[in-house]
Parts: structure tokens; sequence; C-alpha cells
């Protein structure tokens, strides 16, 4: 999912997922990835990285789950999600490589778990809800800078989510719950 789409500023794409009508209306609608009020993104006390390294929520899903970089920095900071379930793990080595995963994967929170086949089923579900669902993903891209083109592949995307969740990125993204538990992975083998 690193990718052949550089952006000319790397820390420009926060404030077009909040501002930019086409970001706007595909991430907070179609994505689930809501950073349109900053101000009221903030996680429960108590919810940290296991590390002590800086978790920092800068958008929501309809749920509540948050969406949150891990460290100090900017837009490259890893990406941690922090679900209301009690699940958390890391989606991607920087805010570009989230965004790639949302405009190839929107239903992403419904992978774990799946088969091939279920997965097929699950994106051809998700195309009849959204049958304008290529050129919005396009229309979006567009507004980031982004040539749809050069977007992976929804099988290298979902390849991306779980390699990020067996390796070194998971461990140092170990997300604690407010009873002072580590959360249950996203992608762990509890998912039926």
């Amino acid at each position: 999912m690193n990718g052949s789409n550089a952006q000319a500023n790397p820390d420009a794409l926060l404030p077009l997922l909040h501002t930019d009508e086409e970001a706007v209306a595909f991430f907070a609608c179609v994505a689930d990835l809501d950073a349109t009020d900053p101000a009221s993104h903030a996680l429960d006390d108590g919810v940290r990285l296991a590390s002590g390294a800086r978790l920092e929520q800068f958008a929501r899903a309809a749920s509540g789950d948050a969406f949150c970089f891990v460290g100090e920095g900017g837009e490259e900071r890893p990406v941690v999600y922090v679900s209301l379930d009690g699940e958390a793990g890391p989606l991607a080595l920087g805010l570009p490589e989230l965004v790639r995963l949302c405009l190839v994967v929107p239903w992403w929170q419904d992978a774990p778990g799946r088969t091939p086949t279920e997965l097929q089923a699950l994106a051809d579900e998700y195309r009849e809800g959204w049958p304008d669902l290529d050129r919005r993903r396009d229309r979006a891209a567009r507004a980031l800078g982004l040539d749809p083109a050069g977007l992976p592949s929804e099988a290298a995307a979902l390849a991306r989510l779980v390699e990020l969740s067996q390796g070194p990125v998971a461990a140092s993204c170990l997300v604690i719950g407010y009873e002072g538990e580590p959360l249950d992975p996203l992608f762990g083998t509890h998912h039926p």
C-alpha cells in the first residue's frame, strides 16, 4: 500500500478530510471516517498505548470508534483504530496509507475472519448499497491529489491490514483500555 501517489505536502491530507466536499462526502459517508469536527475527537479517559507513546484521535466512525495517530509527528505516524467493542489495532503506517485503504476497501471493518469468498460477497453487498462507489472513490481520490489508477487492489489492501496486525507494528501499537487491560486485536484469531 505504500504508494506511487506522493503528496507534495505530506501533512496536507487531514485538512482536506474535514474541509474538501468530495473527500468528506466519501470518507464520512461511505468509508465511515469522519474528520469534520476535530474538536469533538477525544478518547475515553484511560485509553492509552502500552508503550506510553502518545495516542491522538483525529477522526471517528459513526459508532464512536476512534482513528488515532501513534507517537509524535505528522501524518506519517502509524494509525490505530480503537473500537468501543474493546478491539484495537494498526490500520496503516501513515495517513496516506489509511486513505488508500479506505478508498479501496471502505468496508474493511467487516473483513476480519472472512474467507476470500466471503470477502467478495461482502464487497459485492457493499457495492449494491453504493452503486456509485467507483465514481465517488475516484472523485475523492482526485480531491486528495491521488490518481485512482495508482490505488492498490482490494486484495493488497486487505493483505496489508493482516500484515500490520501480526508484526512489530502491532506490538508497538498495543492499546490499553480504561480498565487497564489490553484491548483485543482487530484481526486476531478470536473472530469467527
